[in-house]
């Protein structure tokens, strides 16, 4: 890191430190008790500061991560300053912890961009600019005033990656494990590490086939179809190597090793939810894969909704009708057969997608079949900037994207927070003018949601307690 990038990050990271205090001093003042979610994961922290540690709340659904992390930081931290009382682990303590881990967050941002996007391809202000812009991503942002688990979880889930782009694969699978006891789901991102590590190793194969074709002057035949064909036949080839598959097990075991524990942890639970497992049931929901390229296109339309990319998705269709035909039909189909509505859905009016669904889908039954295009062209931007990255990468990050999503029937924004957050750090770096756009769409984002959250407030019928909105 060139000095004067460096003394331009810590400036940056200081700034945003500073600001987010200030935030964090005027949510705490608004919002004393516990709000949402907060109501369970408070009182179950406190109970573990206590000394109670077979006290479970079973409305809780994660494991308890977050909570052992809390106890670890708080107690030495109280004895140390000489804390006592409620302060200990009172509910703006424990939300603190989450400020922590957001400073953290900005820190490893910064290292994978650093270590994906090199000097080559970046400069060091794009770099920083980047961090600034995910760090303040408005899903994950607002979450780090609350005690919920979605920072800690992004915190390890992030440390975890950056190890594996280092190699350090056994430290790598440890943080995956720590982003397990903060969320079950993120063993996907664990899984990803693997993955991607599998797709380096196929990728360097690939292109020694390629370079030896070349030589031998075959030329490949053309189109996608027979593309797809090719890279099938190579995988199965290189699969039915004993060398190569040693290779792969000695370098991926500490993910292997995560992976059985994963499953061992199914079996002996008897699913993946702990606690209330009524309100949180898999199914096959492939609409969610729609909202999330959806949710992708609202929040970097400044990378994916150009005028050039509108035109090449425009050709793009005019030279594959058919093909486009068969996927919108497909779209339709899945839309008609595999769209779920979750009641918290229809119930919370605390939350954004609340009124999303209400404003938008519920206006008349034909607006979900309407979208299709919408879904597509979102569909076709996205795939479209990982262009870049090898096709084996493609597989192992599209795997891990419907796994993380389609078997969730909530649409919940948070969901989709990591994955978004590793197809931003891939994708090209964009010019300093989108990323300042990029910068300035978030701040306005969170700007106009913490002003609902600390200044709109409403009471339901029946019930004195304020409530607010939120993602």
């Amino acid at each position: 890191m060139e000095r004067s990038e460096a003394y331009c990050f810590s400036a940056a990271l200081s700034g945003a430190f500073l600001v987010s205090c200030l935030l964090f001093s005027a949510l705490n003042r608004q919002q004393r008790a516990p709000y949402m979610d907060e109501a369970f994961h408070v009182p179950q922290a406190q109970a573990y500061c206590e000394g109670r540690f077979k006290q479970w709340d079973p409305m809780i659904t994660t494991l308890p991560g977050l909570y052992l992390v809390s106890v670890g930081v708080v107690k030495p931290a109280a004895w140390l300053f000489g804390w006592s009382g409620s302060i200990v682990c009172s509910t703006g303590m424990l939300r603190f912890i989450n400020l922590l881990f957001g400073v953290g967050n900005v820190y490893l941002l910064y290292l994978l961009f650093c270590r994906i996007h090199q000097k080559k391809a970046a400069s060091g202000f794009q770099r920083i600019l980047s961090t600034l812009a995910l760090a303040i991503f408005p899903v994950l942002y607002f979450f780090t005033f609350l005690y919920y688990t979605d920072t800690g979880s992004t915190f390890f889930t992030l440390f975890a990656y950056l190890m594996c782009l280092y190699g350090n694969h056994k430290t790598s699978a440890l943080l995956g494990f720590c982003g397990f006891m903060f969320r079950q789901t993120n063993i996907i991102w664990t899984v990803f590490c693997g993955g991607s590590v599998i797709a380096n190793k196929l990728s360097e194969a690939w292109r020694a086939e390629l370079l030896k074709n070349k030589e031998q002057k075959s030329l490949p035949p053309k189109g996608w179809f027979s593309e797809l064909i090719r890279v099938f036949r190579f995988l199965v080839e290189y699969a039915a190597s004993f060398k190569n598959l040693t290779a792969l097990l000695l370098l991926t075991w500490p993910y292997i090793s995560m992976a059985v524990v994963f499953f061992a942890f199914i079996v002996l639970n008897g699913g993946i939810v702990v606690g209330d497992r009524t309100s949180h049931e898999a199914c096959l929901h492939f609409p969610q894969i729609f909202y999330f390229f959806s949710f992708t296109l609202f929040f970097s339309f400044p990378h994916l909704m150009t005028p050039s990319k509108i035109i090449s998705f425009l050709r793009s269709v005019k030279r594959h009708l058919l093909q486009y035909s068969i996927l919108t039909i497909v779209s339709l189909f899945l839309v008609w057969k595999f769209t779920y509505v979750h009641k918290y859905l229809l119930a919370d009016n605390r939350h954004y997608p609340f009124y999303i669904w209400r404003k938008l889908y519920q206006r008349h039954e034909l607006v979900k079949y309407v979208l299709v295009p919408v879904y597509i062209f979102a569909g076709w931007s996205f795939t479209d900037m990982l262009k870049s990255k090898s096709i084996f990468w493609n597989m192992v990050y599209f795997v891990c994207l419907l796994a993380s999503t389609v078997p969730q029937k909530l649409l919940e924004f948070r969901y989709f927070i990591l994955p978004y957050i590793m197809y931003r750090l891939h994708i090209p770096m964009p010019s300093l003018l989108k990323l300042l756009l990029e910068l300035a769409f978030y701040l306005l984002i969170n700007a106009v949601t913490f002003h609902f959250f600390l200044n709109k407030t409403f009471q339901w019928p029946n019930n004195e307690e304020l409530q607010r909105f939120m993602w």
